[in-house]
């Protein structure tokens, strides 16, 4: 029998425990061990719960149990689930996670711990929810070099884009629908200023690479200044408009990463994935083209892929896995400037569509609308900025 400890009684975490309730018997065959809920950490009473007694305020209950091999950190954010964690690595626990916040900005330490105590950090359900993505990076697409990646990352985001494109709503009011079904938060930012998405684009970006790459080096833009107008004229031209997190890794390994909304072709793969849903785009070198796609978020697949993390490391106590990345030994981060894009754009100054080069989409009112031919962002910001409102298209 091989004991766990889940930290955070939450969405996530109670679907964990939903799970594993569930099919023990199926769940032990591929564990090759019974899997057994020992302590649930959460601040809260669960006075009602069948199983109270699991519960506890105390981690220390749960680190100095030596017969606790598997602790499930989804707590979410950065304290205390980093102390949590790390302390756990080094009393020679295993970790597995959802939490992207936490991968983002500490994995590189606790992977390198994970290393050192020969136990593991998994955390396929930080990008992607219940999309496998994480294993596939790492074993069946190893014998690629991944050249691009490309994804929808955030589905709340892309709810409302979805809305916006499909019944003409406003951001605002596709927002208060996702919110009034609870799919945004009481405060959004984190979804709809690109962040979320940020995190993830930088996981990825490590995976990638093998190197660790900062998501504070990654320029981040949201989609509130998103218009209904906007989507009107891409949809005119034969695009949507997709919130993307999108890295490109040279061959000398420099990494060009964007977080931005785009427009993004009906005839990309892409363009079809709609409401809550995700879909990440990769191209390796000798795969070519190959795409992910599922439920982002929620309760169950997001649990899904912990427990299937779970699994992995109850089949893997006391050997280290792998190491999914490293620290960069040097800047391995392309100069955002240098980048390539076409650009859509709209302004009240009509000599801007001749200073571009651009092709005329139509107007509205004082406005032309106007695409670009391929430059660079530097150049292209040299002529056109604070004189209009832009997307990048995706190529």
């Amino acid at each position: 029998m091989i004991n766990i400890a889940i930290l955070g009684f939450g969405t996530v975490g109670s679907g964990v425990y939903e799970i594993l309730k569930k099919s023990p018997d199926a769940i032990a065959k591929k564990a090759g061990d019974v899997l057994n809920i020992k302590y649930i950490l959460d601040i809260r009473d669960f006075d009602d719960h069948p199983e109270r007694e699991l519960f506890t305020k105390d981690y220390n209950d749960i680190l100095n149990d030596e017969s606790v091999k598997i602790v499930v950190e989804v707590m979410g954010g950065l304290n205390p689930a980093y102390d949590f964690t790390k302390s756990a690595l080094l009393a020679g626990k295993t970790v597995v996670t959802s939490n992207k916040e936490l991968v983002a900005t500490h994995g590189t330490e606790l992977i390198e711990i994970a290393k050192e105590k020969s136990v593991n950090y998994f955390f396929e359900a930080s990008v992607g929810g219940g999309i496998p993505i994480i294993r596939p990076l790492n074993q069946c697409l190893a014998a690629n070099e991944i050249q691009e990646i490309n994804g929808i990352l955030n589905g709340t985001t892309n709810y409302i884009l979805t809305k916006m494109f499909s019944e003409g709503s406003t951001f605002e009011d596709a927002l208060s629908e996702a919110q009034a079904l609870g799919y945004a938060e009481r405060n959004p930012s984190a979804d709809v200023d690109g962040h979320d998405a940020c995190r993830k684009t930088a996981i990825l970006s490590s995976l990638a690479t093998g190197k660790f790459v900062d998501y504070n080096n990654i320029p981040t833009e949201g989609i509130r200044n998103i218009s209904t107008t906007d989507v009107l004229f891409a949809d005119k031209i034969g695009y949507v408009i997709k919130l993307i997190g999108a890295a490109n890794i040279d061959a000398n390994g420099k990494v060009s990463a964007l977080v931005a909304p785009r427009l993004v072709s009906k005839e990309n793969q892409l363009s079809d994935v709609n409401s809550v849903f995700n879909a990440i785009l990769l191209k390796g070198d000798s795969l070519g083209d190959v795409m992910f796609y599922g439920r982002g978020a929620g309760k169950l697949p997001t649990a899904s892929a912990v427990v299937a993390d779970v699994i992995d490391g109850a089949k893997h106590l006391n050997v280290n896995k792998w190491v999914i990345w490293s620290a960069a030994d040097s800047d391995i981060m392309a100069n955002p400037e240098d980048a390539t894009y076409k650009y859509f754009v709209r302004t009240q100054d009509k000599s801007l569509k001749d200073a571009l080069s651009g092709k005329e989409i139509g107007s509205l009112g004082d406005e032309v609308v106007f695409t670009t031919e391929e430059m660079k962002e530097k150049d292209f910001l040299l002529v056109a900025k604070d004189k209009c409102s832009f997307i990048r298209i995706l190529a």
